[in-house]
């Protein structure tokens, strides 16, 4: 079955939108830092990234809310675990699903009848869902939305950009050869051109230890990413190695950053702890009255020199 423009329902009229307006706005202001997860290029892990990074962070004691925007492959329900899971609603508000005691997960995947579903949606029903995700869900008070975005910079990650608000940063995945190092350099670019702060960059399946001899292999190359973030002058987060514990992982809705220990939860255990510090170093600086993102401090008072998240 395909779910198409046919089967959403009508526009709203400008009382509701001016409605939704105001809820967005609540919904964002009970969330301390949103994290967006995006990749220039497709199979680079960044969907294995996200879900690991919401519970890595909730392990760490964080409340957490994970969001799916990859509007035609939602991968997030398989990944944690979810698949078959209906959402609840408290009469005014779509409940999120609640994993353990700190993290609530919300994808589209969950309001399709079959996992062989389609969704066959144009720019504005995508911009228009993400919104309804964004303001009609019931996050309650989070310190971190972790927002999983489909490949590019297309309809998905320009609709989170407009609609988070202020305190978002920008988690962006690669792995290590040119070839998705070039489309990355893109999505850096469409970062500042939206006014969203980079946080850094996460290279991974970084290398392959084999389990028999040790012996490091780099089957994709090594320190594209962190080339790449010396050349856009962004961070660098972390190399995550190659480990069948992920797939495995993966697999089974059990995410490894909290499994068992191995190379893999290691190497990301040190990119979530940078993460946790750009976020608290962003929020600083907001809070003394500067700009997150690259350039000149805007002071919320001043007119911005660039595209500011302040704003």
């Amino acid at each position: 079955m395909a779910v198409t423009s046919e089967q959403t329902p009508a526009k709203a009229d400008p009382d509701s939108k001016q409605e939704e307006e105001r809820r967005l706005h609540q919904r964002m202001e009970q969330i301390g830092r949103k994290l967006v997860v995006l990749s220039g290029k497709g199979g680079v892990g960044k969907s294995t990234v996200a879900p690991n990074l919401a519970a890595a962070l909730a392990a760490d004691h964080f409340k957490v809310g994970l969001l799916d925007v990859d509007i035609h492959g939602p991968s997030i329900p398989r990944l944690m675990g979810l698949e078959g899971t209906t959402l609840g609603t408290d009469g005014t508000s779509l409940l999120p699903v609640p994993v353990g005691e700190n993290l609530a997960v919300m994808s589209i995947g969950f309001l399709l009848a079959k996992r062989t579903d389609a969704v066959i949606w144009r720019g504005p029903l995508k911009f228009g869902v993400i919104r309804q995700f964004l303001s009609d869900v019931a996050w309650g008070q989070l310190d971190f939305l972790v927002i999983d975005c489909p490949p590019g910079t297309g309809d998905e990650p320009l609709s989170v950009a407009q609609l988070v608000g202020q305190a978002a940063l920008a988690v962006i995945v690669t792995t290590p050869q040119e070839l998705a190092v070039s489309d990355v350099r893109r999505c850096i670019t469409f970062c500042q051109q939206v006014g969203l702060p980079v946080a850094g960059i996460v290279e991974n399946m970084s290398g392959f230890v084999c389990p028999q001899c040790g012996v490091s292999l780099n089957l994709f190359g090594r320190g594209g990413g962190e080339g790449l973030a010396r050349e856009m002058g962004v961070p660098f987060l972390g190399c995550i190695p190659i480990d069948p514990g992920i797939v495995c992982g993966g697999d089974c809705g059990k995410p490894f950053a909290t499994g068992a220990s191995g190379p893999a939860k290691g190497a990301f255990s040190e990119v979530v702890r940078r993460i946790e510090e750009s976020a608290s170093e962003a929020a600083a600086g907001r809070r003394a009255g500067h700009c997150d993102s690259k350039g000149t401090a805007c002071g919320h008072d001043q007119e911005p020199t660039h595209h500011c998240s302040c704003r």
